[in-house]
């Protein structure tokens, strides 16, 4: 039997006795052709199924495509699933489809895939950058027209618009919101690598905490983690110190996870947590989660609002706009620390 094959061009001008060139005319509306013929391509393209190749068609005519690339580091994690969606949702008001692929925080991987949505000719560009990446090669297309949007982080290398969390106030609400429950060793658990921009950010936010409150900065409670399994490790050596920390503050959701499954594996329970972004089913937890919470779905919103926005032809200086974070209380944040009595 022979292979299956997408029906092409060429096979409905066949169905229908007319040039190749007439087919073309008919699906991009663009010459003279009777309304018989029309609705015979068209039933034609109907019955054999036939999908035009628009990214070929684009290239063809020099237009851009009517596809956005999205570049995030893990399709797995939820905060960047969250912000994909709110990305979609708000580019499908405008008939534009999402692509989307996961960098893995590889400057040579975002940068493959970079070069394969520029070769697309996507409208839009919308990167979370990877430590270490350079963007400059980006400014030949920004500069005709194509609008390049940083996500969670800024980028280096090209001047653009960059839409990020508040993420040194809202550690610092956090790690506050601990020293408010009379802890004064608290750990820090955050992201890696060292130059992440969130990681530097939050970890600012905690120094600004303790510093406020007079609380001397330990570098022996500050230690990192990528995943949940390493930040099980981490949160095990930081309660095996001789003078372990009574609360904890986590980087981000992956870590709070690992914590959390430390804490109840070695029955740490009065340990207090307050962690920067929201997890799953936190509310559930015993105690349940405080948390810091980002808005993804407005980070989402305004990453896509703002490359429309370019789209459009708005030509105003390139700016970095940040979404506020918020304290959620559910109890984990809220145990005092040992010995000592709320006020």
């Amino acid at each position: 039997m022979a292979a299956s094959r997408r029906p092409t061009l060429a096979d409905v001008a066949r169905e229908v006795g007319v040039s190749a060139k007439t087919v073309s005319r008919v699906l991009n509306e663009d010459g003279p052709v009777s309304a018989q013929t029309r609705e015979q391509v068209l039933a034609a393209v109907a019955k054999l199924g036939f999908q035009p190749n628009l990214m070929a068609r684009n290239i063809r005519v020099g237009g851009p495509d009517t596809t956005i690339g999205l570049i995030i580091p893990d399709l797995a994690n939820p905060f960047f699933g969250a912000v994909a969606r709110a990305i979609e949702d708000t580019l499908r008001e405008r008939g534009l489809t999402l692509l989307v692929g996961s960098s893995a925080d590889d400057p040579d991987r975002e940068r493959a895939l970079t070069d394969k949505f520029l070769a697309r000719r996507v409208s839009i560009l919308i990167v979370v950058p990877s430590v270490g990446a350079d963007h400059s090669h980006l400014k030949s297309h920004r500069a005709v027209g194509l609008p390049v949007v940083f996500l969670d982080r800024p980028g280096v290398g090209l001047t653009t618009d960059s839409i990020v969390s508040s993420n040194r106030a809202g550690a610092h609400d956090g790690v506050a919101h601990l020293i408010a429950h009379r802890h004064r060793r608290i750990g820090f658990i955050g992201d890696l690598p060292l130059k992440l921009y969130t990681r530097r950010e939050r970890l600012a936010g905690y120094r600004s905490a303790l510093q406020e409150a007079g609380i001397p900065y330990d570098r022996s409670l500050v230690t990192n983690a990528h995943d949940q399994q390493g930040a099980e490790v981490a949160t095990s050596e930081l309660l095996d110190l001789a003078d372990p920390p009574t609360a904890l503050f986590a980087g981000n959701n992956i870590v709070a996870m690992g914590i959390v499954a430390e804490l109840a594996r070695s029955k740490r329970k009065h340990v207090a947590v307050v962690a920067f972004d929201d997890v799953s089913l936190a509310g559930v937890l015993e105690p349940a989660l405080t948390v810091v919470a980002q808005d993804p779905e407005e980070i989402g919103r305004t990453a896509a609002t703002t490359a429309l926005a370019r789209l459009d032809g708005d030509r105003t200086r390139a700016r970095t706009l940040t979404v506020p974070t918020r304290l959620i209380v559910r109890g984990s944040g809220e145990q005092p620390a040992p010995g000592t009595r709320e006020a």
